[in-house]
């Protein structure tokens, strides 16, 4: 009898020692990077960073501190030997008692598909050099939102870094400035080693407002330094666009500006899905900063009333996926469409976790949503590898102990793959082009 408790004693020992080892203990919070001062020559360019703009067009962005620094950038695919230039235009704003350096935005092209760049910008400084995203299937896109500029951020770029990605999303929240100014210029001296040398398309969050009433207007300095391509696409505002690649469209649509049914950002969407041709482009993906599913406490129903107004739009056109960020945690769904589990609805990822200074979002709601399918409180970043017109690759890799762990996967086929389209009929569709 004694044989068999110290048996018994062992074995929950054992047990209890197992679930020790194997649970997951979320690493302490990151401070804010220290960015030393460095000074540069005043012509030589800073914060450099690339976006597509339009078809076979790139646009490369950055800082100067001459005035009088010229807007050309020289191109070419051999490393020192440019056989193409192009000159830009230029802004700068002032924000109370700062004043931006000059902001250049330069559209180079047409670029071949799939290809490395060599470029210069402003005919001196370092040479730079980025890779065009591919023409068609497969494409990888990197997806990591509230960035901030913290040692977790960090930890995030440099496992991005490791992806070999084509294109980086960012579903708003860049860089945390929050009206102190110098730090979009240290933001863009954080990210110019992987934005300078693969597309980063973002859209704005909160910490992009800066508002303050009778002095600045809202957006100014995210409006002024990261110029998306809005008027590529029949935008008329840089808060929302969308673009093209490689057999996906993907809409960056804006939480923080009018949404409604008699707002410009509804009607420029009702007048983009309706000219989707799936044949071209048959993964339909949409990005914005509020999540409008989510089961964890922080944020709860504040996308809700743009999610009333413009669910029924992203489910008639067959939206594939939705990115989003705000909430500090990950989490993924199962395909949803008003408020429930829907085959022929999107699957929404939050992914606002990047490493921000202001921590993780760790409580969640229980019991956890039947369309809820995995969430954790960690930071880290997303991979989506689109293999084919049917079939994607979603992974998201968690920062533990500066190393990156696929901590949740899923491969999603999509709604021309699943035939969900075909089944619809003409009612749920007419939503997008009826005048």
């Amino acid at each position: 009898m004694e044989t068999k408790f110290v048996l018994l004693i062992l074995t929950l020992l054992l047990s209890i020692s197992v679930t020790v080892r194997t649970d997951y203990v979320r690493p302490q919070p990151r401070k804010t990077l220290h960015f030393p001062w460095n000074p540069k020559p005043p012509s030589q360019p800073q914060q450099v960073h690339i976006s597509l703009a339009g078809e076979e067009h790139m646009q490369i962005s950055w800082v100067t501190d001459d005035k009088s620094a010229p807007s050309i950038v020289e191109y070419g695919t051999s490393p020192g030997i440019y056989t193409s230039s192009a000159e830009g235009d230029t802004t700068s704003y002032s924000y109370l008692f700062y004043s931006s350096g000059k902001i250049h935005h330069t559209v180079v092209g047409p670029l071949e598909h799939d290809t490395v760049y060599f470029y210069r910008c402003g005919g001196q400084g370092p040479e730079f050099q980025l890779k065009t995203p591919p023409a068609q299937f497969p494409v990888t896109f990197a997806v990591a939102g509230d960035l901030g500029q913290t040692g977790w951020t960090k930890s995030t770029l440099d496992h991005i870094d490791q992806c070999k990605y084509d294109i980086h999303l960012l579903p708003g929240d860049l860089s945390y400035a929050d009206y102190m100014q110098h730090r979009w210029d240290t933001f863009g001296e954080l990210v110019q080693p992987l934005a300078s040398a693969r597309p980063w398309m973002v859209t704005e969050g909160n910490h992009e407002k800066e508002k303050i009433p009778l002095f600045t207007d809202a957006f100014q300095s995210y409006n002024a330094r990261w110029k998306m391509p809005f008027e590529e696409s029949g935008s008329t505002s840089n808060l929302y666009y969308s673009f093209e690649v490689a057999g996906v469209h993907v809409v960056m649509l804006g939480s923080y500006t009018d949404y409604d049914e008699l707002s410009d950002q509804y009607s420029w969407l009702k007048a983009d899905l309706s000219k989707v041709d799936r044949k071209k482009t048959p993964w339909l993906v949409v990005l914005f900063h509020v999540p409008w599913y989510n089961s964890n406490n922080a944020h709860q129903g504040e996308g809700d009333g743009m999610m009333a107004a413009m669910e029924p739009l992203l489910y008639a056109a067959g939206v594939d996926l939705v990115l989003a960020g705000h909430v500090h945690a990950y989490e993924r769904s199962k395909r949803v469409n008003n408020g429930k589990s829907d085959p022929c609805g999107a699957v929404h990822i939050t992914v606002g976790d990047g490493g921000n200074r202001e921590g993780l979002a760790a409580k969640f709601r229980q019991p956890q949503p039947e369309w809820s399918m995995f969430r954790e409180a960690s930071f880290g970043h997303g991979e989506l590898k689109i293999v084919n017109s049917t079939h994607a690759f979603w992974s998201w890799h968690r920062n533990d102990d500066d190393e990156p762990v696929r901590s949740d996967q899923v491969w999603i086929t999509s709604l021309i793959g699943s035939g969900c389209l075909a089944e619809k009929n003409y009612e749920s569709r007419k939503i997008l082009i009826s005048p």
